[in-house]
């Protein structure tokens, strides 16, 4: 033990509480997007007729997902404080917070890697 830490070494750590949301929030929405990245593969694979082909509409619609997330994740954390006092100044009466703007935006930037992970794996799998 150090001076400064009077914490044992072998003391298991804990993430912190806002960490595990985080992690359950995207990653809940993550095994989402796989599971809605396999049923969307079966699905374009039977329209275009090959698999091959459905797995890069699939593909494409995961990127377009998980960029939209991003973008609006980003854009919620630069506008965010001023869209809340916008609505604070207009007496709007609209619940919406930068966190949850957030929050939505990570869950959609999560779905999208999802169903391009399922695109990606089950594309090379069963081709």
């Amino acid at each position: 033990m150090s001076r400064l830490d009077d914490t044992p070494r072998d003391a298991p750590t804990r993430a912190s509480p806002t960490l595990s949301r985080r992690v359950t929030v995207v990653g809940g929405a993550f095994l989402v997007g796989v599971a809605g990245g396999g049923v969307a593969l079966a699905v374009a694979t039977y329209h275009f007729s090959s698999l091959p082909d459905g797995a890069d509409v699939v593909f494409l619609l995961g990127i377009l997902a998980l960029g939209f997330g991003v973008l609006g994740w980003s854009g919620s954390v630069l506008a965010g404080r001023g869209f809340e006092e916008m609505q604070r100044h207009l007496d709007t009466g609209a619940e919406w917070t930068e966190m949850d703007s957030r929050r939505a935006m990570a869950r959609i930037g999560g779905f999208g890697a999802g169903v391009m992970l399922a695109a990606m794996t089950l594309g090379s799998l069963l081709a």
